[in-house]
């Protein structure tokens, strides 16, 4: 059940998460970036460094360039991790998600210690060598999106909630690889990946927060599936609801599919400083 703050943006709780709503993705990726920086400041303050994972995917992009120009965050101090990347895909692709990480946050903020997923390699060495990485320590903050088929990360339906490897090989399904072609990252539907290297769910969860950037409305269905139904792996992003810190940025559109009931407690905020 949403409550009403009475100020700022919409926002309230879906079972454990935080639910903010904004007019539009701009002020969407405004809000999202501000609170990320302030929880990396905070972090970084408070134990000398931070560990975070990010997603890519037209959905994230506003978002990590608005991160990657916040003020006041000692980026040296920052270990970053990718969330997955397509297998067999050259870095040269503009598809490749290492390209779009190192040109929106990596090359931008100056980050120097960070773990990318060579999709050009073995997948087996890859996994393992960035898996032993990644589970060395806590990660501090988990940056995400939802899919048009629900998914998490490349985690797509029916996703595997089981699994506790870092790192896994999964198929792509018809809807993931089509949501590629109309995103416009690929000119035909062939051409995208069958396969992929993904970061498993349980290593999602295992993040100490987690910030999920949702735009758009052909996200609209999606996120009323993984708020309002049932927690289940066909709606993999579902299982984000089990999680004790998580704070979902929708903006309207992505929001226009949630029940009637919930969307009238809702209405547009500004982004948090």
């Amino acid at each position: 059940m949403l409550t009403d703050p009475g100020n700022g943006p919409a926002q309230g709780k879906i079972a454990r998460m935080d639910v903010r709503v904004y007019e539009n993705r701009s002020l969407m990726s405004d809000a999202a970036a501000a609170h990320a920086a302030r929880r990396l400041r905070e972090t970084i303050a408070s134990t000398g460094r931070a560990r975070i994972i990010a997603a890519t995917g037209a959905s994230q992009l506003q978002f990590l360039d608005r991160l990657a120009t916040e003020p006041a965050i000692t980026w040296r101090s920052v270990e970053f991790f990718h969330l997955d990347e397509y297998v067999g895909l050259p870095i040269s692709h503009p598809a490749s998600f290492r390209r779009v990480l190192l040109d929106h946050l990596v090359t931008k903020t100056g980050i120097e210690r960070y773990h990318l997923l060579d999709g050009e390699a073995d997948p087996a060495e890859v996994t393992r060598r960035v898996g032993h990485e990644l589970t060395r320590e806590p990660v501090d903050l988990a940056f995400v999106g939802i899919g048009e088929n629900g998914h998490l990360a490349f985690n797509d339906p029916p996703a595997d909630f089981d699994v506790t490897d870092p790192y896994i090989l999964v198929k792509l399904d018809e809807a993931c690889r089509r949501q590629q072609v109309g995103e416009g990252w690929f000119a035909r539907f062939e051409d995208v990946p069958s396969t992929a290297i993904s970061m498993s769910v349980r290593q999602i969860l295992k993040s100490l927060e987690i910030l999920v950037i949702v735009p758009d409305a052909r996200k609209a269905e999606a996120t009323r599936a993984a708020l309002e139904g049932p927690v289940s792996p066909d709606v993999p992003a579902s299982i984000l609801r089990t999680h004790p810190h998580v704070t979902l940025f929708l903006d309207e559109p992505a929001a226009s599919a949630l029940d009637p009931a919930t969307r009238a407690r809702l209405s547009t905020g500004r982004p948090e400083r």
